[in-house]
């Protein structure tokens, strides 16, 4: 498949690592990496099939992408989208001072959105109640057995994510190896069947795609809250139930760790853009303070 290309100069200040930062799942994310010369390489499943995207900002402010595969001009048209173009901040004000603050020194922080459904679904799927580590060792682990090798010439190591279909056929010893527990190989296998419906997620957008993921037994409402955030910018799209957010929440905005109720009452005047909030906090640098209790890190692989 021939290779595409695009010059895109964005008509607003946007910080491209800032805005990308959500979609890669680790430093050794085998869907999206950047090389030593500064290009973002992203290969991803599209409605046309699988693709390669390599990214390039110039000084000058203009972006170069190049694509590759079945899925090329698909990847090419949502550039824009990709890098915070759809994002639309209207009507956001700061009711914290440190909010305030974030926002003036992070201009270029957009929210940017994919269009693709599945290749958020899945590793927001392995993140259910484990550790960050746990969650990216067998997101690793699917990508490399069960993707293919992106179309173009990617860097080695660069890997479309499994299809519906390619997590369908994963036998049971498989799945161990992955370090996937019952529960989620469970939810995985069960969006893989209605996985050509899901797509309509990110058409539908807010809360109504949300709740039509949540359709699927086993997504709850921070599994499609992370989906919605990075398929199509959800910017009300709160993590809620999730172990470290409220507590970076709470510490920036009142000084304490907060529960959940306790950090959608802080983020409340902020609906309909209350990830805005959060996305603003964690690029800002606040995290969750280190101490107190830890999820233990398990090997299911060797259970």
């Amino acid at each position: 498949m021939p290779e595409r290309a695009r010059h895109w100069r964005p008509p607003f200040v946007l910080d491209a690592a800032v805005v990308l930062a959500p979609q890669q799942r680790g430093k050794g994310d085998p869907a999206m990496l950047r090389d030593a010369a500064g290009i973002t390489w992203l290969a991803a499943n599209t409605p046309d099939g699988p693709g390669t995207l390599a990214l390039l900002g110039r000084a000058s402010g203009e972006f170069e992408a190049t694509t590759w595969g079945p899925g090329a001009r698909f990847l090419l048209d949502g550039l824009p989208a990709l890098l915070g173009a759809a994002d639309d901040d209207t009507g956001f004000a700061a009711h914290h001072d440190v909010v305030a603050r974030a926002r003036r020194e992070l201009p270029g922080l957009r929210i940017g959105s994919t269009g693709r459904v599945w290749d958020a679904l899945v590793p927001a799927v392995l993140e259910q109640k484990v550790t960050s580590i746990e969650a990216r060792r067998s997101w690793r682990e699917l990508c490399l057995r069960f993707g293919e090798p992106a179309p173009g010439p990617a860097p080695a190591g660069l890997r479309v994510p499994p299809t519906p279909l390619a997590i369908r056929s994963i036998v049971d010893w498989n799945w161990h190896k992955a370090g996937v527990d019952l529960t989620r190989r469970t939810t995985l296998i069960a969006a893989a069947r209605v996985a050509h419906r899901l797509g309509c997620a990110a058409e539908l957008g807010g809360a109504q795609g949300r709740a039509l993921l949540r359709k699927v037994r086993g997504i709850g409402v921070w599994t499609a809250a992370e989906i919605a955030q990075r398929a199509w910018g959800d910017p009300d799209a709160v993590s809620i139930g999730d172990f470290h957010i409220p507590a970076i929440v709470g510490h920036a905005l009142t000084g304490r760790a907060l529960d959940d109720a306790g950090m959608l009452a802080e983020l409340a005047p902020y609906a309909p853009q209350r990830q805005r909030v959060v996305r603003y906090l964690e690029a800002a640098g606040f995290s969750r303070p280190r101490f107190g209790p830890r999820y233990p890190v398990r090997d299911y692989r060797a259970m």
